[in-house]
């Protein structure tokens, strides 16, 4: 197949139906009639030789043809979106428009508040929200632009994507102040007698630490198990539990919720926090703006590192 024999607002259409998979939103979307969107498809599939998209009770779901098709395609329009657009300047003061951002609750809790603050000073028109990274399909979503940027420990989050460090951090034990744990320095005996809560939090590389502690065979007496941090402040502070969380989020809790924490006993690995986009909006001024604000924020070294911004 040669490039002639395709029209660009074929591909356009392809991969709005990627997105949405409805004829009639496509049809609004693109201004165009049902019908007109129906007869497009039928020669995309014919070109093709492939269904591309199966009609069923919910939707159009794409062809394993399709979904192969979906990122070269998406970004080979991105790219010449671009370039048709390199030279318009972004002004962040003077856009009205909607970012999304994918993080935990770790993340609404240490990020925030800082970057909140930021864009109401300097891009007062733009609205800001955020999903959990567990709540959608984040991979898909950022292919598709429903998700600007991600951050936080997202392994699954590699080919097709773009990441950059912002840095890296322990884990602590956080308990209340007056804790019979609190003192200079916290032993791994200590740390097995205790009464724990573990945070079960999908979707992102916590997890592994708790996989970690059970190889080593570090045992723990599990009083609460819950699926977010956004209580862990609130449980600590009324009871004698202690919580093995990332050392920024001991940071933002230890003083509201009159907390301390201490170095953790086992040998844990540092964990690496970064800020994620997908390779389609790696060009896209508003992209690149929002994730340098962040860097500028959070990232503890300016320096990129050329290895870790490979997709």
């Amino acid at each position: 197949m040669e490039l002639g024999d395709l029209d660009l607002n074929q591909l356009v259409l392809f991969q709005h139906l990627m997105v949405e998979r409805r004829v009639s939103k496509v049809a609004d979307v693109m201004g165009l009639t049902q019908p007109a969107v129906s007869n497009s498809l039928a020669r995309l599939r014919k070109l093709f030789g492939d269904e591309l998209f199966i009609r069923t009770p919910s939707g159009m779901v794409p062809t394993p043809f399709a979904e192969q098709l979906s990122e070269p395609v998406g970004y080979a329009l991105a790219m010449i979106h671009s370039g048709l657009n390199q030279h318009a300047k972004f002004d962040p003061a003077r856009i009205a428009r909607s970012m999304t951002i994918g993080m935990t609750d770790i993340g609404e809790i240490v990020f925030l508040p800082r970057l909140v603050e930021r864009l109401s000073r300097e891009a007062p028109g733009i609205t800001l929200s955020t999903v959990r990274n567990a709540a959608v399909n984040l991979r898909d979503d950022m292919e598709a632009g429903r998700v600007d940027i991600a951050i936080g420990l997202l392994p699954q989050l590699k080919a097709g994507f773009f990441q950059r460090r912002l840095f890296r951090q322990r884990y602590v034990c956080l308990f209340r102040q007056g804790h019979r744990l609190d003192r200079k320095k916290l032993t791994l005996a200590d740390y097995r007698a205790a009464e724990h809560l573990v945070v079960v939090s999908a979707g992102t590389g916590h997890g592994k630490v708790d996989e970690l502690m059970r190889r080593s065979g570090i045992e723990r007496l599990v009083r609460l198990t819950v699926p977010h941090f956004v209580g862990v402040g609130h449980i600590l502070q009324a009871t004698e539990l202690v919580a093995t969380v990332p050392e920024r989020l001991a940071q933002r809790l230890a003083e509201p919720f009159g907390l301390s924490y201490l170095p953790h006993p086992a040998k844990l690995p540092d964990i690496a926090i970064n800020v994620f986009w997908h390779a389609k909006a790696h060009r896209s001024p508003a992209n690149q703006w929002l994730r340098g604000v962040v860097c500028e924020l959070f990232a503890d070294d300016q320096v990129v590192d050329p290895a870790e911004a490979a997709a």
